[in-house]
């Protein structure tokens, strides 16, 4: 089968991968344009992009799939099947139409719930216990295709955003295999999704960063692992912004929203219910991430202090 793909990031590369292990025949790759990247804006291609080249595979890089490029493109290279993970751009009806079995997207969550561009973390920033992967049958719509396949992976409470998006990066790529081995066998079952059930994902900001102590301990230890690697939760200490990469929940008692319950081997804050969370992983600015046993020992914080004050 003449298989096109279109992905971008580090997440779609192993449904790339796959796609090659199972001997379909990808005859090209569209990836979004490179980017300036880093301290530097040094120029920097995807990983798709990476990967691609590493296994002589043609890759295309269109600012835009309405003006006509990418069309005259997908002509050119006559794929039977488009595959579609985190591409990063709307497909539009002429597209979705053109190959003979339509464009299935590798989707991280378990829809209806969580369309969108941040699936794996809001999914995260909301207390999930459950995440997974959908195979869908594209449209117009933003996530709202039929649904293939979908497979289940559990949440860890300590689990971090960037930790279920290697989860589900991996599972995603199985899932794929097996879609496309239905798909050929003739055993798919497409099935509508209920709109009713669906969540939207938006983009995560920086704005989101500073941790709200005022909410109860385990909202706070979510929002913290939602957040990490990016855009990281922060909050403020003598005047200085902090990230936090890394907290636990803790059975101390609480005391004030914001307040330093405990600081020395441990450094325990208090939140909105009464409930603590712990800090394990900050980082100060300018400075690499550190334990925050490290940390308090050049910058100590007082018992009582309250933050972000």
């Amino acid at each position: 089968m003449r298989v096109v793909f279109m992905g971008t990031p580090e997440f779609s590369v192993p449904c790339l991968a796959r796609l090659l292990a199972d001997g379909y025949e990808v005859v090209g790759v569209f990836t979004q344009p490179d980017k300036p990247k880093g301290r530097g804006n040094q120029v920097t291609p995807p990983p798709v992009k990476v990967f691609a080249l590493e296994h002589g595979v043609p890759v295309f890089q269109p600012r835009s799939m309405r003006d006509g490029e990418a069309m005259q493109i997908l002509r050119q290279l006559q794929p039977e099947l488009v595959v579609v993970t985190a591409f990063g751009k709307i497909l539009p009806q002429e597209v979705l139409e053109f190959p003979k079995y339509g464009c299935i997207n590798i989707h991280a969550s378990l829809l209806p719930r969580y369309r969108g561009a941040a699936p794996i973390q809001w999914a995260v920033l909301n207390g999930e216990t459950v995440s997974g992967v959908t195979s869908m049958q594209m449209d117009v719509g933003l996530d709202t295709g039929d649904m293939l396949l979908q497979r289940e992976t559990a949440i860890d409470e300590d689990m971090t955003a960037g930790e279920l998006h290697d989860v589900l990066s991996v599972l995603g790529a199985e899932v794929l295999s097996e879609t496309l081995a239905a798909l050929q066998s003739g055993t798919l079952h497409p099935e509508k999704q209920d709109d009713a059930l669906s969540n939207y994902a938006p983009m995560l900001t920086k704005e989101m960063s500073r941790i709200d102590f005022t909410k109860p301990a385990a909202a706070v230890h979510d929002h913290i692992r939602g957040l990490s690697p990016w855009p990281t939760a922060s909050l403020v200490a003598d005047g200085k912004t902090l990230k936090v990469h890394r907290s636990a929940r803790c059975a101390d008692a609480g005391g004030l929203p914001g307040e330093v319950m405990e600081s020395g081997r441990r450094l325990v804050i208090s939140c909105g219910d009464g409930r603590c969370v712990e800090l394990l992983t900050v980082q100060a600015e300018g400075k690499k991430a550190m334990t925050a046993a490290d940390y308090l020992r050049g910058n100590p914080l007082p018992k009582g202090t309250i933050l972000n004050s």
